[in-house]
């Protein structure tokens, strides 16, 4: 290779790709300055989109250049809202970007990621979304930061759905109507599953993505988040009915199963007869058998994420419980935060 070409080579590796960057977010100081850091004069626009910020989130992203959507708080927000906000600002700002990469504003983006997933959707025409390797920032600092970076060790290949943190096609994001505003959570899957619909394909690649700073260190924040991930779900389901995921539908089976139908019938019995209460041993059980179904990966990493897949059957029951409730009522569910 001549000097000139390898020249010209690392002048186009330098110049932004054909898609633009909306970052969602609320006070998150440092961990958005290194978001916006990541992003800025890599992409195409990039446009942030704050949801009530008081810690002067707003004045610095335009300080440094960034375009700011500021959301009218008087509407009950939700990140799917953020994002569609986003996008409509991104379409005027640059309406030739093709691609278009959602993130959330405690995320970096890998270097180098915006070139990878562009080029992935330029060669791959059917797929619609790809998304990467996410990981924890800080997975050593609790347990349930390194659960969610477990969480987020995925397979590649196709998949029915990514996160909220994924290289789209911008024309398909905007010919299925973005995301449903509507959902306190879960709008991610319900994006995807109307975008598999028209024959557009969804993909995750072994490529990192993003590190992100969950800046979970409560037992209570992992508790709301898997209350949250059940209202997800049953709100998904009621929407999609037959037409949702096999792997959706089976969740919820076993979110019923183990956090309702079981401990409730494991009450009725004992107040028959307390001896009953021996069949408590069923979930220590269920444990050893997820762990052991893992098997292959680091043990400890086993052990936690079986534990907790199992407890977790709890919070989500009840987050699948109050949006049936809240359904029965007539009545819209209110945002489910954990930090």
């Amino acid at each position: 290779m001549t000097r000139d070409s390898a020249s010209a080579e690392t002048s186009i590796a330098a110049l932004p790709v054909p898609c633009g960057v909306v970052v969602i977010g609320r006070n998150e100081g440092d961990r958005l300055k290194r978001c916006l850091a990541s992003v800025r004069g890599a992409a195409a626009a990039v446009v942030y989109v704050d949801s009530g910020s008081t810690d002067g989130s707003v004045e610095w992203a335009r300080s440094v250049g960034v375009d700011v959507v500021a959301l009218d708080m008087s509407t009950p927000f939700t990140a799917a809202r953020g994002r569609n906000a986003g996008f409509a600002r991104l379409r005027e700002l640059s309406p030739a970007s093709r691609f278009v990469q959602f993130v959330d504003g405690d995320c970096e983006v890998a270097p180098g990621w915006l070139r990878v997933a562009s080029d992935f959707l330029d060669h791959q025409p059917d797929v619609a979304c790809v998304c990467g390797r996410l990981r924890e920032r800080f997975p050593e600092r609790s347990i349930y930061n390194r659960l969610c970076d477990i969480e987020w060790n995925r397979a590649v290949g196709e998949t029915d759905a990514c996160g909220g943190i994924v290289m789209m096609r911008s024309d398909v994001f905007a010919a299925v109507g973005g995301f449903r505003e509507s959902l306190i959570a879960g709008e991610e899957p319900e994006l995807c599953l109307r975008i598999r619909a028209r024959g557009d394909r969804v993909w995750r690649i072994a490529d990192d993505m993003a590190w992100h700073d969950a800046a979970m260190t409560r037992f209570g924040q992992w508790w709301r988040r898997a209350v949250r991930g059940g209202h997800a779900l049953a709100e998904g389901l009621a929407l999609h009915g037959a037409a949702s995921s096999a792997r959706d539908k089976g969740r919820l089976r076993r979110v019923v199963a183990w956090g309702m139908a079981l401990p409730a019938a494991l009450i009725a019995m004992a107040a028959i007869h307390p001896a009953w209460l021996a069949l408590v041993a069923v979930y220590p059980l269920r444990i050893l058998r997820m762990a052991w179904k893992a098997r292959g990966a680091e043990p400890s990493a086993n052990w936690l994420w079986a534990s907790f897949m199992v407890l977790s059957s709890f919070p989500e029951a009840v987050g699948v419980a109050t949006y049936w409730l809240n359904r029965s009522r007539g009545q819209r569910g209110k945002l489910i935060e954990y930090k």
